[in-house]
């Protein structure tokens, strides 16, 4: 099966892509990842991308259609996919099509703009070790402090709401009109996002006909 999940920043659709993954079998092609695998194996189209990269310049559509062709083209895909980030936009999208890709069916996972600035802004992180927390849904057991290594906790710089509310706005104006895309195209399902994992989870695998 060959899927895409849509959903803005911090919708959660990277948590389903995995789940799906390990239920189906099929890898998870995040843009950010194979942008960084082929940087560091030194492909043409990642040698293209660092060159970008470098000079604090976003990486051209060309290069990253490159380099999802190329990913694409590898074994572990043979069998289906999960593309995560991947169209971000109209101009993406028609080119995987000019590929010959055919898209099974497209995930896309509504959450609330508000409920996502909740999510995003509560959480807090441990730069020393990495654990991730929140201040709603998942305390440390002292506030501000980590519980693995007692380190202070922080708020990152992507999850300020400032920098939220623009990632949304971006998402709104680039992105969501691939749900039209791929309405027009018989392809879209979309799922409400649950404030639990699990019942967002048992929606996401029952519009791909699994069961939780």
């Amino acid at each position: 099966m060959k899927l895409i999940l849509l959903g803005a920043p911090g919708a959660g659709k990277g948590t389903q892509a995995e789940i799906i993954s390990d239920k189906l079998g099929i890898p998870t092609i995040s843009t950010g990842n194979i942008i960084r695998e082929a940087l560091k194996s030194g492909t043409e189209m990642g040698r293209a991308a660092k060159q970008y990269i470098e000079a604090g310049q976003l990486v051209p559509d060309e290069v990253v259609i490159g380099i999802i062709r190329d990913r694409l083209a590898e074994d572990d895909c043979r069998n289906g996919f999960i593309l995560d980030g991947f169209p971000r936009t109209i101009p993406q999208a028609e080119a995987l099509d000019r590929m010959g890709i055919v898209i099974d069916k497209v995930i896309d996972i509504e959450v609330a703009d508000e409920t996502i600035a909740r999510r995003v802004s509560g959480r807090r992180v441990c730069l020393d070790c990495g654990a991730t927390y929140h201040i709603d849904y998942k305390k440390p057991k002292a506030e501000g402090v980590c519980d693995h290594c007692g380190s202070t906790l922080v708020q990152r710089k992507d999850d300020q709401p400032e920098t939220v509310a623009e990632r949304l706005h971006v998402y709104h104006e680039q992105t969501e009109p691939l749900k039209n895309y791929y309405a027009d195209c018989g392809k879209l399902t979309v799922v409400e996002g649950q404030e639990e994992l699990a019942d967002t989870t048992r929606l996401t695998l029952a519009a791909l006909g699994e069961n939780a």
